[in-house]
């Protein structure tokens, strides 16, 4: 490619609105144009690149055995009403009506439609197992699309879908997508991890696994432990309790026991932990707070350690319910009778559910659903019930790993991929079922693995840049070699420049002619930005037939005969093996 003719100018300067690294070098570069709030274009570099991506995540699906199909985006909406998705699913499902009248939805996912096709496909065990893939455009109508790729409203996505007919066949081909994940990323030179996750709203009956790319614009936080290998995102995340979380100062009553009946305290204005701990002088973990929520309409009182934070993900599975949101102040008031902040659990009239740190404690402070007063001295099962407790909160950095002990640490990452055992959820719903060696018939076992493949570029470039610019791994770079004449108008310079474009295309390598009538500083910062693994800068040694070979984030080249160019550039990128 002879850059003079690439669609796509470099800029000086991103957007303002750019938050992330990853989107302010994918514009400034010629990666990405945005259309609309979440919607992109690809220029030809990031069309290139999407293309790399897409050949590493084919040749592992078709290694792991699975076969690729291509499902229509434009999915009827009774689809979705049967799996009981339509409605669940929320404002994020993109709705639309066609000339008839009938109701339509753009895909986000596929699990519907490939159901449906396998209920009409299959109908006997032979014809199992089966794992389907997709590259295709996915819509979702983010409230707030950010970060560029990392959160849009149109992106590109692998999905997969697995048929088994029972649960060994189920476990066997979850574990072998699992490898399959790990191969794909650590091909695209990704720092990442395999973490247990939330089903969220695609459900199913068993294991989940998000695999994350480290970085610190990640929207997830990852919990893993700093001895084994234990990792979950924080919806997930389970601890070994806290590390030496004991009420400290004064107690909860005030005093070495607890009293025989909660004691009322005046608390005037205080409403927030901090407030109360600094007047009472009662550590965090001596009060409980109770929060009001509302799940699927109906107010639900929530207990946590006023040290912690109640873990709306775990908490809305325990009540399995579709929609979950706290409580506003007049919902609070009338529930309790006081305003935000004096709620508490005694004498309430709605159902009660309680983490099990609260369980654990002698005894706690809590709002007396009184304005301005508080209650010292309770007792949880004796002042309050405690017929349903558990785990309702996130874990804190540093806590106990809920498998070894040691320490849990924190860190930020970027969701790249989900993989889940899906079970029955969608094969009952939609009739996918087959016939067993005995003629009984039997539902099929689903799983589902997905990639955000348009996401991926922003991923690796927040964990491969500097601040020059991209450095695109070898095997996800646009092109292999950058080759930048120090002059334009020098004929020897482009007589060289000519000879190893023709010699390195010849030898399988892809290569990006900078023959733009351009300073040279301009050239090299362009090449910075633009990221390519190396690059050969043909100067004053050209009549020589000399030029200098660097790779992209080392410092200095070295020179090198145009035939010895061509070998060490063949070596570096197909390890000296002929195309």
């Amino acid at each position: 490619m002879r850059q003079s003719t690439l669609l796509g100018s470099t800029m000086r300067e991103a957007p303002a609105e750019a938050e992330a690294v990853s989107h302010r070098l994918l514009l400034r570069a010629g990666f990405i144009r945005q259309l609309a709030a979440g919607i992109y274009t690809y220029l030809p570099l990031g069309r290139r690149t999407l293309r790399k991506l897409e050949g590493i995540v084919r040749e592992e699906m078709n290694r792991a055995g699975a076969q690729e199909v291509l499902l229509p985006a434009l999915q009827p909406a009774e689809l979705w009403e049967e799996s009981g998705r339509y409605a669940a699913y929320g404002p994020e499902l993109m709705r639309l009506k066609d000339r008839h009248d009938r109701e339509f939805v753009l895909g986000p996912t596929h699990e519907e439609v490939i159901t449906a096709l396998i209920a009409g496909e299959v109908k006997s065990y032979r014809r199992l197992p089966l794992t389907l893939y997709q590259i295709q455009t996915k819509f979702r109508d983010e409230r707030r699309p950010r970060f560029g790729l990392l959160r849009g409203r149109e992106f590109l996505m692998k999905d997969a879908y697995s048929f088994d007919a029972d649960a060994e066949g189920l476990d066997r081909t979850y574990w072998r997508m699992h490898e399959a994940y790990h191969r794909m990323f650590t091909r695209m030179g990704l720092n990442f991890r395999a973490v247990e996750a939330d089903a969220g709203t695609i459900g199913g009956e068993g294991g989940t696994h998000e695999f994350m790319a480290l970085a610190a614009v990640g929207e997830d936080t990852i919990v893993s432990c700093t001895s084994c290998g234990y990792a979950a995102n924080l919806e997930k995340a389970e601890s070994a309790g806290p590390v030496g979380a004991k009420p400290g100062g004064r107690t909860a009553t005030g005093g070495s026991k607890p009293e025989a009946s909660p004691q009322k305290i005046h608390t005037p204005g205080w409403r927030t932990i901090g407030e109360l701990t600094a007047a009472l002088g009662v550590e965090a973990s001596g009060f409980i707070k109770t929060l009001i929520y509302v799940a699927d309409g109906k107010p639900v009182a929530v207990l946590v350690r006023g040290d912690d934070e109640v873990n709306e993900t775990k908490l809305k599975n325990f009540l399995d319910a579709e929609e979950l949101e706290l409580a506003d102040a007049e919902t609070t008031r009338r529930v309790t009778g006081a305003p935000v902040g004096f709620a508490g659990p005694v004498g309430l009239s709605v159902p009660l559910v309680a983490d099990e740190q609260v369980a654990a404690m002698p005894a706690a402070i809590a709002g007396a659903n009184e304005e301005d007063y508080h209650l010292g001295g309770l007792v949880p099962g004796r002042d309050f019930s405690l017929e349903r407790t558990a785990d309702l909160r996130n874990v804190k950095e540093g806590e106990g790993c809920p498998r070894c002990g040691a320490p849990l640490a924190f860190s930020r990452g970027i969701e790249m991929g989900h993989i889940f055992k899906l079970g029955t959820k969608y094969s009952e719903k939609l009739g996918a079922r087959y016939l067993d060696a005995s003629g009984r018939e039997r539902t099929i076992l689903m799983g589902c693995y997905g990639i955000g493949i348009s996401r991926l570029l922003s991923a690796i470039v927040e964990q491969h840049h500097d601040g020059e610019g991209i450095r695109w791994p070898m095997e996800t770079a646009p092109f292999h070699v950058h080759l930048i004449p120090v002059s334009g108008k020098d004929e020897t310079q482009i007589h060289v420049a000519e000879e190893l474009y023709r010699r390195l295309h010849a030898e399988g390598l892809e290569v990006l002619l900078d023959d733009r009538d351009e300073r040279f500083g301009v050239k090299m910062k362009d090449a910075d930005l633009i990221g390519l693994p190396f690059r050969i800068v043909i100067g004053k040694e050209a009549g020589e037939g000399r030029v200098e070979v660097g790779e992209r984030g080392k410092v200095g080249r070295t020179t090198f005969s145009v035939e010895e160019a061509v070998q060490v550039i063949r070596e570096q990128t197909l390890g000296g093996r002929p195309c």
